[in-house]
C-alpha cells in the first residue's frame, strides 16, 4: 500500500489506514462495514458528502442511509434527476416542476401536450425503472460558471440559468446522468440502481412521486390524502404569479433591479388579504364562539392569532385570547414518556374534564374563573380572572392540541372554527430543488431563540429532533381536520432571515454534531441576496422572529 491517510469511522468505532485519494465509495468497501440498506452520503468532519467525494487528509467520517434525514435527502434529489431524464427521453418539449412536499410524497407539475394521461405516467414510470436497472452512474463535474450556464441555457433550463447567473461564483458544480445534466444543491447518490424503491402516479393534475419511509426502508410511505393542505400549495402559486416570482434566481433578479419593497408590500397585502377573509367568515356565522389555532413550532400562529383579533375587531367582533398553557393538570398527574420523564407534550398533560365544563359553561352564558397553571410549583391555581361571554365575544386559543378532537370533544363543533397556520416554504430554489418548509420553520427558530430565548444555534438545532417528534404525533394527524389553512410563510422572508440567521449558524463548532445541519443551512442561505428589513411593517408576522413587532408576545 502506498500512501495512506487516517480515517476514523463512526459507524465502526475504530481509526483505519485508507489510501490517501480513495473516494467515500471505496472506503466504505474497504472497512466491511455492510450496511443493510447501503449507503447513500456520508458526514466527512460534520459536513455531509456524497460517496464521489476524495479523501486527502486525514478525516472522521460516519456513513449515513436512508434512516437519516440527510441520507434520505440524497436519495430523494437522485430519483428527482432520474424522473426528469425520463421525462426529457421520452417527452423532450415537456417541462417538470418538482413542486409540492404534500400526502407523504411529491407533487410535480408537467407542462406536456396533451396534457396528462394514465399512459404518459405509465411511460415515464417504466422509463424510470431502466433507468434504476441500468445502473447508470450519477457524475459530478466541476467547471466555470459560463461554461455550466450555457449547458443549461442549451437545455432550455432558464431557471437554472437565472440561479446560476445571480450567484456570481467562478466555478459550479452539476451532475450528469448519461446525457442528461441538471444542478443540486446537495449529493446524489453513485449509481442509479440504488433508488430501489419509489413510484410515480397521477395526482391533482400532474404527477406524485412516492418514496420510502425511512421508519420503515422496505415500504413506501403511506398515501395520506390533504387536499386541504394542497389547496394552500395551489393558492401560493396564484400568488408567485402575481408577484412574477416562483423561484430564487427570479428573486435575486427583482432584488437586483430594485424591486425588493414591492415584493415585500404585495407578499404582505396578499396574506393581510387572507386574514381578513378568515375574519369575515367568523364574524358572518353567528354560531361561532371558539376559534382554535393549531400549528408546528415557528409557524407564526401567535402573531396570526393577534393580527386575526385585530380583523375581528374591525368586523365588530369581541375577541378573547385564553391560553391552553392555564390548562394543564398538577405536574405530579402529567403522563410520562418512555424514559419516565414528565411529557408535557401529550394531550393529557392537558385538563381536559376542567377545559371542556368551562369552555360549554361559557357558551351557556355562565360566568367562570379562568385558572392559572404556576409554572414554579408545578400547580393549577385559580386566577381571580373571571369571564362571561357577551353576544359578540369570540374565545381565541391557540395550541399544539387545539385541533386534536380529544381537546374539544364536549363542545359542539358548531361552536368551533379551527385553525391550522404554518410556514409552507413559498418559493423554490429552481424547478428541480424544493426548499424543505422544516427549513423554513428552523431558520425562523434559530433566530428568535437567540433573540428572545438566550439559545445558541447549536442549541436550537440540537433541540429540533424533539420538536418534529412532537408535531408528527400531536399536529400534523389532525391537521387536515381544519376548517382553514393559512401559510404564515412569506415570499421574501428566507432572504430577510439571512442576516440574522446566517452570524448564528457560523457560531456553531465544527467538533459538534449540530455543525453538519448549520452547514447546510449556511450553504443554502447563501443562494439568496440578503435584503433589508427596515422597510417590513412593524405588525408583519415576520417580526415575532425578527424584532421590532408593535405586539407584545
Amino acid at each position: 500500500m502506498g500512501k495512506t491517510i487516517t480515517i476514523r469511522c463512526k459507524n465502526t468505532g475504530r481509526s483505519h489506514k485508507v489510501p490517501i485519494g480513495f473516494t467515500l465509495e471505496e472506503v466504505y468497501e474497504m472497512l466491511d462495514i455492510h450496511m443493510p440498506l447501503g449507503p447513500t452520503s456520508a458526514k466527512v468532519n460534520n459536513k455531509v458528502e456524497g460517496l464521489h467525494f476524495m479523501l486527502f487528509n486525514d478525516k472522521d467520517v460516519e456513513f449515513l442511509d436512508i434512516t437519516s434525514s440527510s441520507g434520505m435527502r440524497t436519495y430523494t434529489r437522485s430519483l428527482f434527476f432520474v424522473l426528469y431524464k425520463a421525462v426529457r427521453d421520452l417527452y423532450p418539449s415537456a417541462k417538470l416542476r418538482i413542486d409540492t412536499p404534500v400526502s407523504n410524497g411529491y407533487y410535480c407539475e408537467l407542462d406536456i401536450a396533451g396534457g396528462i394521461t394514465n399512459e404518459v405516467v405509465g411511460n415515464l414510470k417504466a422509463r424510470m425503472q431502466e433507468i434504476v436497472k441500468a445502473d447508470l452512474s450519477f457524475h459530478r463535474i466541476t467547471c466555470h460558471t459560463d461554461e455550466a450556464i450555457a449547458r443549461f441555457k442549451a437545455d432550455g433550463l432558464d431557471d437554472k440559468v437565472r440561479l446560476l447567473e445571480s450567484l456570481g461564483s467562478l466555478y459550479t458544480t452539476y451532475y450528469t446522468l448519461d446525457d442528461t445534466a441538471d444542478y443540486f444543491y446537495g449529493s446524489l447518490l453513485i449509481k442509479t440502481s440504488q433508488l430501489n424503491l419509489f413510484d410515480l402516479m397521477a395526482y391533482g393534475g400532474g404527477l406524485f412521486l412516492r418514496l420510502p419511509d425511512p421508519h420503515h426502508p422496505g415500504k413506501l410511505r403511506p398515501f395520506v390524502e390533504q387536499p386541504k393542505m394542497f389547496d394552500v400549495f395551489r393558492e401560493q402559486h396564484r400568488w408567485q404569479k402575481i408577484l412574477g416570482i416562483s423561484n430564487i434566481g427570479t428573486f435575486n433578479e427583482a432584488c437586483d433591479n430594485g424591486y425588493t419593497n414591492e415584493l415585500i408590500n404585495v407578499s404582505e397585502a396578499l396574506q393581510e388579504k387572507k386574514f381578513s377573509q378568515i375574519a369575515d367568515h367568523i364574524a358572518a356565522n353567528k354560531d361561532i364562539k371558539v376559534i382554535l389555532i393549531a400549528g408546528p413550532s415557528s409557524s407564526g400562529k401567535t402573531t396570526f392569532s393577534k393580527r386575526l383579533s385585530v380583523q375581528l375587531i374591525a368586523s365588530g367582533m369581541h375577541p378573547v385570547p385564553i391560553s391552553l398553557d392555564d390548562y394543564f393538570v398538577n405536574r405530579e398527574d402529567t403522563p410520562r414518556d418512555e424514559n419516565g420523564e414528565y411529557d408535557f407534550e401529550h394531550v393529557e398533560a392537558m385538563n381536559i374534564p376542567l377545559f371542556n365544563a368551562q369552555m360549554n359553561d361559557l357558551l351557556a352564558g355562565k360566568e367562570v374563573e379562568l385558572p392559572r397553571f404556576n409554572f414554579q410549583t408545578g400547580r393549577s391555581e385559580k386566577s381571580g380572572q373571571k369571564l362571561r361571554l357577551e353576544p359578540h365575544t369570540l374565545l381565541i386559543l391557540e395550541g399544539i392540541h387545539a385541533l386534536n378532537p380529544v381537546l374539544t370533544e364536549k363542545i359542539d363543533n358548531k361552536a368551533k372554527f379551527k385553525i391550522y397556520a404554518s410556514a409552507l416554504t413559498s418559493i423554490l430554489l429552481d424547478d428541480h430543488n424544493y426548499i424543505p418548509t422544516t427549513d423554513n420553520r428552523l431558520l425562523r427558530r434559530i433566530v428568535r431563540d437567540y433573540k428572545y430565548r438566550g439559545y445558541s444555534a447549536e442549541e436550537t438545532i440540537r433541540r429540533w429532533p424533539a420538536v418534529r417528534a412532537g408535531e408528527e404525533k400531536w399536529i400534523f394527524p389532525f391537521q387536515e381536520q381544519a376548517d382553514v389553512m393559512i401559510n404564515t410563510a412569506l415570499m421574501f422572508e428566507l432572504a430577510a432571515l439571512r442576516s440574522q440567521a446566517l452570524p448564528l449558524l457560523e457560531q456553531v463548532p465544527e467538533n459538534v454534531p449540530e455543525y453538519s445541519e448549520a452547514y447546510r443551512l449556511r450553504k443554502f442561505l447563501h443562494y439568496l441576496k440578503p435584503i433589508s428589513t427596515e422597510g417590513l411593517p412593524p405588525t408583519s408576522l415576520l417580526r415575532e422572529f425578527l424584532g421590532g413587532s408593535t405586539f407584545k408576545y
